[in-house]
């Protein structure tokens, strides 16, 4: 039994060696995602041109798929990562999901010409949060599994904040008259909605990975 507690620890300190270059490359993108929270923000509130922050975004989430691409290659070549290598795939999934919604977010603005809206804005800073909490997440990889499973549900919190604040705000939206605005703001929070979700899932990554390094 010892002997094999030995050999499980330095496979976990191989892994811990492996993890800089990719939780580096997790970040990155996380990082880029943040920008786009930054971006959304500034088109709800109306300090940016919505044309504009589309094609901006579109940058944005074309770096985010160039990171993870970049993420799937050295995975393939690794020989020990610090979590599961299929772990590791979802978590950078989850987190391209995110952006790519955000982009969507911004695009489906330009298209419904909405104007500057501060009923959005409690929602997106939730996910800006949400987003920096896995950011902080991510570093605990190499860590204590104990650090990752907290870090992991102090995410899943701001997760849970988006649905909530979500909830709110369809509901007040309801309670007035049925219009084509509503129906525009209805879909526009559905899309956030979702980068809740892709959050959630996220948070539930790093949480079954905890669990699998403890085991």
């Amino acid at each position: 039994m010892a002997r094999i507690a030995r050999f499980r620890r330095a496979i976990r300190d191989l892994g811990r060696g492996a993890s800089a270059p990719l939780t580096a490359i997790l970040e990155r993108q996380l990082e880029e995602t943040i920008v786009a929270c930054k971006l959304a923000r500034a088109v709800a509130e109306g300090s940016a041109v919505p044309s504009e922050a589309h094609e901006q975004m579109a940058e944005i989430e074309h770096g985010g798929d160039v990171l993870r691409g970049e993420l799937v290659t050295r995975l393939a070549s690794v020989l020990v990562s610090p979590i599961d290598r299929e772990d590791l795939f979802r978590l950078s999934r989850s987190i391209d999901d995110v952006l790519d919604n955000l982009r969507d977010f911004v695009r489906e603005w330009d298209l419904y010409e909405i104007e500057g809206d501060n009923s959005f804005l409690a929602i997106l800073d939730a996910i800006a949060s949400g987003v920096d909490d896995l950011r902080l997440a991510v570093r605990t990889i190499a860590s204590d599994s104990k650090d990752t499973s907290q870090s992991a549900l102090v995410s899943k919190k701001s997760a849970n904040e988006i649905r909530r604040l979500y909830d709110a705000e369809v509901g007040r939206l309801f309670r007035g008259e049925l219009t084509m605005e509503v129906l525009k703001s209805r879909e526009l929070l559905r899309r956030l909605d979702v980068v809740g979700l892709r959050l959630n899932e996220a948070a539930d990554v790093l949480s079954d990975a905890a669990v699998k390094r403890r085991a």
